[in-house]
């Protein structure tokens, strides 16, 4: 049977000390043989900001798919805006479990450099907010996306003093400032539409059913606890195996839990590389319920992927490739995060941003 792991807790008042000594944390939740993952607790407000903007969610998906069309983005590959069935599944089969709605919780706009949005329109485009139908997603979203920001930051600082401990790295190139500088944070609503036999749904016994194993790409991800409803009720999720799952590093695949009233805080594949392996990047993926009780259910969550400016210099060292792109990267070569994205791209996905 699958293990499951409570996270390594951070209370916010401790985060908040810029001269507590958070290392043995930090380490046990993102070092080597760490989870890649920690969550802090008792943020002020975010209870609230977290519940209105998750109950927005099934609204969202509902609205009549004339008004889901004008929120589409084509020109950024559906990366801001509305996005449903437009990623594939680890089976190749288009993605119709569930939709998204992306936008940049910080800027609306983050640059108005033509070329720039042409050639990085995952990063430069603008937000598209359904403004007339539901002018209350932008602030509901905003107002989530900045807090999850802010915190991620004091997460951030942490990281960079466990990680120049050892390193002496300088400060303008830690996490924290990194992703201070950096105009193209995006946040993601998602919502899962209701199966309609939870038993056959797509892919169902997969590990993966809800969504597949990757590594967050950027510096930090920062994610909500989901509410699950049926019939537009909260309920309790009613299988106690979905949810989120994680691959060690030693390859053993655990179930990690946290609470309702904690942000959960990952480590993507940037920090892993920049931090020369001191704060580790972990696969994962979510499993979706299962039985009858799952039928019908819908769940709605929100994640922020903190990631560095296009335009940001990366110097790559030798001891932070480690097992990460090491056939797309030299050894102490230098790319900004936007070439670097590029390059994944053209590598794993045959195609330009």
């Amino acid at each position: 049977m699958t293990p499951t792991l409570p996270t390594v807790v951070i209370p916010f008042t401790q985060l908040q000390d810029k001269d507590a000594d958070l290392s043995m944390k930090i380490e046990e939740g993102f070092g080597p043989d760490g989870l890649g993952i920690l969550s802090v607790s008792g943020v002020p407000g975010y209870t609230l900001l977290r519940q209105n903007l998750l109950n927005l969610a099934p609204r969202l998906a509902n609205l009549p798919e004339k008004v889901k069309n004008e929120l589409e983005d084509p020109q950024s590959r559906y990366n801001f805006g509305w996005s449903h069935g437009k990623e594939k599944l680890e089976s190749g089969k288009p993605d119709l479990l569930k939709g998204s709605f992306y936008a940049n919780p910080i800027l609306d706009k983050p640059t108005t450099d033509a070329a720039l949005i042409q050639r990085y329109p995952a990063y430069c485009g603008s937000n598209i907010w359904p403004q007339s139908t539901m002018p209350e997603l932008e602030i509901a979203f905003k107002s989530l996306g900045k807090l999850i920001l802010d915190v991620g930051l004091l997460v951030a600082y942490h990281c960079d003093k466990y990680v120049s401990k050892e390193t002496g790295m300088p400060h303008n190139e830690g996490i924290e400032q990194i992703v201070h500088r950096s105009r193209c944070h995006k946040g993601r609503l998602l919502y899962y539409f209701p199966a309609e036999n939870s038993n056959d749904s797509q892919d169902s016994e997969s590990m993966s059913s809800w969504c597949g194993w990757h590594t967050d790409h950027g510096s930090l991800t920062g994610l909500t606890y989901a509410v699950f409803t049926k019939d537009g009720v909260e309920i309790p999720c009613p299988d106690s195996t979905a949810g989120l799952y994680i691959k060690t590093r030693t390859g053993q695949i655990v179930k990690v839990v946290y609470k309702e009233d904690e942000i959960a805080y990952q480590i993507g594949n940037i920090t892993e590389i920049l931090s020369s392996g001191r704060l580790c990047a972990t696969p994962h993926c979510v499993r979706a319920p299962k039985g009858e009780k799952a039928t019908g259910l819908e769940r709605s969550t929100f994640a922020l992927f903190m990631q560095p400016d296009w335009d940001e210099k990366l110097v790559f060292p030798e001891a932070g490739l480690g097992h990460v792109r090491q056939e797309l990267i030299q050894a102490n070569e230098s790319l900004t995060f936007g070439e670097y994205t590029e390059k994944l791209l053209d590598k794993y996905y045959h195609q330009k941003m």
